[in-house]
């Protein structure tokens, strides 16, 4: 066993034992608040070049399985835990926590007192931090990386179904919103975030999904143009950094969060219904309150905890944007009902359809 440390660029070092890869590791320092799916939040492309810190005290006690992975790799930078258990119990269990980051090269850290340690990021907000082997190890902050061109696909996918034609925008996409779409029967195209509007124009897609991925918005803005003519002229939704895009492209702002929303429990109010849903959430940025233009987006959904924007509706568009993740794994699926929402915009601007909508 391998005495490590997690060195915080404000000063603080946090002891523990080295599981997986044991090379010198730098990232940004989150936590994530969930009690179950590990896994998925592992391997959500989100969390590319960033540490997680599990807030649950014990992780990998159900192992890993070649069905709960939402991306095709894993991106993210370290991880941190209070206790990694070695020996999984499972029926589809391949592989322990520790077997598997020492495959991939990732970078863990187990036996850390994380309750302390997410208090230390409550306190000073999101701050970067590196895993190393060494306590004396100066911190040096690395060059930001634009993560979407990392893991956002490369090529056209297509995936077959009778109904509607979506475009999947892929900033880092889940699959878990891949499989809430092909559950509803749509047809879907994953394409590259550097896509233009004439490339979506030749596929004439039914509408469109511009995903969830990782950094800060601001980072594609270049491209915002593009994806404003694309809204202006499909019907679209969008999720997590999508929604923050599409404020962006309509003339709003976004604004970072002291430590950002990471979990599976956040409760977010529906204005129009006054119902409260429990969301799976992952993102530090948030659309900036005062830069709303009224008459171009409407709020339809608040975070209960700090009143923070979690949805949009267009004014005059058929546009919807959510903070949250819809599709939640891991989380509630309390909000599925969304992509229903997406597909009724189609249907109603189509006029007909020539399949169903479940």
């Amino acid at each position: 066993m391998t005495k490590g440390y997690l060195i915080l660029e404000t000063g603080e070092v946090f002891s523990g034992t080295l599981i997986g890869s044991e090379k010198d590791s730098t990232g940004e320092v989150v936590f994530n608040t969930s009690m179950t799916g590990y896994q998925e939040i592992m391997s959500d492309p989100s969390y590319a070049g960033q540490i997680i810190v599990f807030c649950y005290p014990l992780i990998g006690n159900y192992g890993f399985n070649p069905a709960g992975y939402e991306g095709d790799a894993l991106h993210l930078k370290g991880v941190i835990m209070g206790e990694a258990c070695n020996l999984p119990n499972h029926y589809s269990s391949e592989e322990a926590t520790h077997q598997l980051l020492y495959k991939l090269g990732i970078a863990g850290l187990a036996d850390v007192d994380t309750r302390e340690l997410v208090k230390t990021i409550r306190h000073h907000g999101t701050v970067k931090g590196f895993i190393t082997k060494d306590p004396h190890h100066i911190f040096v902050e690395k060059e930001e990386t634009n993560w979407v061109d990392v893991v956002s696909t490369k090529e056209q996918k297509l995936y077959s179904g009778y109904g509607p034609h979506i475009a999947l925008i892929d900033f880092g996409f889940k699959k878990s919103i891949l499989n809430a779409l092909l559950k509803e029967g749509c047809q879907v195209t994953l394409m590259p975030y550097y896509t233009s509007f004439g490339e979506v124009q030749k596929l004439n897609p039914d509408g469109i999904v511009f995903s969830n991925g990782p950094g800060n918005p601001k980072t594609l803005n270049a491209r915002l143009p593009e994806y404003k003519k694309m809204a202006e002229t499909y019907p679209s939704l969008g999720i997590c950094l999508g929604h923050q895009l599409l404020a962006l492209a309509f003339g709003a702002d976004t604004t970072k969060l002291l430590f950002g929303h990471r979990g599976g429990n956040h409760p977010v109010k529906d204005l129009k219904t006054g119902k409260v849903f429990i969301t799976s959430q992952n993102h530090s940025y948030v659309v900036s309150e005062s830069s709303i233009k009224t008459n171009t987006f409407k709020v339809t959904h608040r975070n209960i905890n700090d009143q923070t924007i979690e949805g949009l509706a267009h004014q005059n568009l058929p546009i919807l944007s959510v903070q949250f993740h819809p599709e939640a794994h891991p989380g509630p699926e309390d909000t599925h009902y969304l992509f229903q929402q997406f597909l009724q915009n189609i249907k109603e601007k189509s006029g007909v359809m020539s399949y169903a909508i479940k």
